[in-house]
């Protein structure tokens, strides 16, 4: 190839997808409401086409291209595989929800392919700019997603709340970087590798750490950053929180990886302290604060925070095994909360929501696939074999053990006990209760299809652990 031809073929993916959105964007102007399932149907055919793509380039060797400021290698196409096949589910979990509320229009199809694009930009980024630039792609997808339902106050009250939060931490990250921009002169992250390794300024490095592990804390929702956590997830449309809550995990994961594993690994034992005191708050409060919750969709957010907690800790403990156990971690979470929430969307109606407990009193005389699927899943986040959220957890602990955090390891399996409490009073109310509700559940068939799929895939991946954890591991050691 000639060298003086830029060889874009390493972001095929992402270019493709922006050239589909945009069209969706201009198809959908010119449909009318009954035909509204085409932008639908162009939007699955287009995440479909992004995960052809990503497959047919997938290479072992890592390659760069934009000057050296976006990244293909292994850890990116299995994220970018991920995000796509989770954004497609919640898609088909969706309609029939938004359908029944008004939002099945055009706008939440485009803003969801352009909130997928801002998560692969940020999994793919090789530079701080680019890091940044998906990163505020995704989240202003997202405020504008959370506020589409514009006659709900709660909606509106939310999508507030996360753009005022949200634009602190985006200027708590900006501000770090151009910190470690001063000391290091330089915003690749190879580069900035090198620089913090060798005579930077160590004392503007660790401020500027401190700025961007607080933005990143914000992004993934932890503890003492976690206040917009569980007003969002209970004010925006379920559709959007499904969004908010799956996802964006992902690429919070690699902009982590990327920020902390590559460009910062030097500060390690500084950051390291940092993401400790942050896991270990995430976990107890997440959990503690979950049992008193008698909100499905606030539950679900105190459980994210703890979840994200556990997540911490295989981040912390860095290196092949502590990354891979995190990546199988976060992809694992992502299959269960795409599940759990699937299951609200799917029971609920027109002017039902199903997010209070007691909407799933005695699920399993209505609904006896049903109530085992959510008993499959509620299993799997407590952590109970032979679910795969009991590897997940599993594998994690094992990475802390590996580097003498014992007492860590202890501390947080005493804590998934205690969590495992809010979990467990689920599925005594679905087979123990009485039923308050006896509506006939009215789902698709694509949706009654989707969580059949999920529950028993949370089911199968806790048999069969071993290939995902595998590909994980080998996408970390042939990345990093």
């Amino acid at each position: 190839m000639n060298p003086s031809v830029p060889d874009f073929a390493p972001a095929a993916t992402e270019i493709f997808l922006l050239c589909a959105a945009c069209a969706v964007l201009l198809i959908d102007l010119f449909l009318r409401e009954s035909r509204r399932w085409i932008t639908e149907a162009l939007t699955q055919a287009t995440l479909l086409g992004c995960a052809a793509i990503v497959v047919a380039t997938m290479t072992p060797e890592t390659r760069l291209t934009f000057g050296g400021m976006f990244v293909d290698d292994a850890m990116a196409d299995l994220l970018r595989l991920l995000i796509v096949i989770a954004v497609s589910v919640l898609l088909v979990y969706s309609r029939g929800y938004l359908a029944d509320r008004g939002m099945y229009r055009g706008e939440f199809y485009t803003l969801t392919l352009f909130a997928t694009l801002g998560m692969m930009v940020m999994v793919s980024a090789s530079h701080f700019i680019t890091l940044y630039l998906g990163l505020e792609l995704l989240s202003l997808s997202l405020y504008a997603m959370i506020a589409l339902q514009r006659d709900s106050a709660t909606a509106t009250e939310a999508a507030m709340k996360y753009f005022i939060l949200g634009a602190l931490a985006s200027g708590m990250l900006l501000y770090g970087m151009s910190m470690i921009y001063g000391a290091t002169g330089t915003l690749d992250v190879r580069e900035i590798a090198t620089m913090v390794s060798g005579n930077a300024n160590r004392t503007v490095l660790v401020f500027g750490l401190v700025f961007v592990v607080a933005g990143l804390g914000f992004k993934l929702g932890v503890v003492p950053f976690h206040m917009w956590v569980p007003d969002v997830y209970h004010g925006a449309p379920t559709a959007v929180t499904l969004l908010i809550s799956s996802a964006p995990k992902l690429a919070a994961f690699a902009f982590f990886v990327r920020m902390l594993g590559e460009a910062l690994h030097g500060l390690a034992p500084d950051w390291r302290s940092m993401l400790i005191v942050m896991a270990v708050l995430s976990i107890t409060l997440g959990n503690l604060a979950a049992i008193a919750q008698t909100n499905l969709k606030r539950m679900l957010a105190y459980s994210s925070i703890s979840h994200m907690g556990f997540l911490l800790l295989g981040l912390l403990v860095g290196g092949d095994l502590g990354y891979s156990a995190a990546m199988f971690y976060v992809a694992v979470y992502v299959l269960m909360n795409l599940g759990t929430f699937g299951m609200i969307l799917l029971l609920a109606r027109q002017g039902f929501e199903a997010d209070q407990l007691d909407d799933w009193r005695g699920l399993s005389r209505r609904e006896p696939w049903y109530a085992f699927m959510l008993l499959l899943l509620m299993f799997s986040m407590a952590g109970i074999p032979p679910t795969v959220g009991f590897y997940a957890k599993f594998s994690v602990l094992a990475a802390l053990v590996s580097i003498d955090l014992v007492w860590l390891a202890v501390y947080a399996v005493v804590m998934s006990l205690i969590g495992a409490f809010y979990y467990l009073r689920m599925v005594k109310l679905m087979y123990f209760d009485e039923p308050v509700d006896t509506t006939p559940i009215g789902a698709p068939t694509a949706g009654r299809a989707m969580i059949s799929v999920n529950g028993l895939a949370v089911l199968a991946l806790g048999l069969l652990p071993q290939p995902l954890m595998a590909w994980c591991l080998m996408a970390v050691e042939r990345s990093l």
